[in-house]
């Protein structure tokens, strides 16, 4: 790379990392032109040097989230047995992952889609999110015979929608009101769905 394009990805990744940054402490409320700016340090003239627009760099931001939680949940269950006990793993960890980062599940689940980008792509890319963390052991449990693919695209589905269910009442109602509570609860919904 020449020098000018090393400082072109550099500038690029300051913007980046001062939008991700508001995301995950203040959410998108946070977010405006100036206050990435000044986090990153440059004028805001010069992100529309490397964006289009703000829905351009969130963007962004949600693909790199994405691929951070999925880091986070390698690291929390590599030690876990294949199959169900390692869906039920990364389930715990996805939990996790999203109560750390309350900004990010607003992001993710709460803020009108037409917020935060103009790719129709995104609404998938988040709402199939489980799906993807668990797909090679969802393919290891059916290749075993532990599950049918019929099967598994039930209890996908029913996974999908009572964590993100749990998640929305925990972290934006307080319910229930505290932590342990929470993973209790969470724990017998993901027990349930995959011990039948």
């Amino acid at each position: 790379m020449i020098k000018k394009e090393i400082q072109e990805k550099r500038i690029r990744g300051y913007f980046i990392d001062a939008t991700k940054t508001l995301l995950k402490g203040e959410g998108l409320k946070s977010i405006s032109v100036r206050n990435i700016a000044d986090r990153a340090g440059y004028s805001y003239a010069t992100l529309y040097n490397h964006f289009n627009d703000i829905k351009d760099l969130i963007f962004v931001c949600v693909n790199d989230f994405q691929a951070e939680c999925a880091e986070f949940i390698r690291n929390e269950t590599a030690a876990s047995p294949r199959g169900i006990e390692k869906i039920r793993a990364i389930i715990n960890a996805y939990v996790k992952y999203f109560v750390q980062y309350p900004g990010i599940f607003d992001l993710f689940f709460l803020e009108k889609i037409s917020d935060i980008t103009n790719k129709q792509s995104t609404v998938e890319m988040i709402y199939y999110l489980t799906d993807r963390l668990c797909s090679e052991e969802w393919t290891y449990c059916i290749d075993e015979k532990i599950v049918s693919a019929g099967e598994a695209e039930t209890l996908k589905a029913e996974i999908r929608n009572v964590i993100a269910g749990l998640l929305l009442f925990y972290i934006n109602r307080g319910y229930p009101e505290n932590y342990q509570e929470f993973i209790n609860l969470t724990q017998n919904q993901i027990n349930h769905i995959l011990d039948r």
